[in-house]
């Protein structure tokens, strides 16, 4: 089973995304989107850019 896009709503009007892997563990949380389709353009956007993001090691950057 793959991951999932699961939609929780985070209070009255706003909504978060929520990234689980196959076995149901959280891998990603959203901050809150305003309304379904903001919340649907994230989506989209995580599925087109998940695939052909870079890794970057900040670890020797931080003081």
């Amino acid at each position: 089973m793959a991951g999932r896009f699961e939609i929780h709503r985070a209070g009255d009007e706003s909504y978060r995304l929520r990234l689980t892997d196959a076995e149901g563990n959280i891998v990603a949380v959203s901050p809150s989107f305003k309304s379904l389709n903001k919340l649907m353009d994230g989506v989209n956007a995580m599925r087109e850019n998940a695939a052909t993001g870079i890794v970057v090691d900040l670890r020797q950057q931080q003081a």
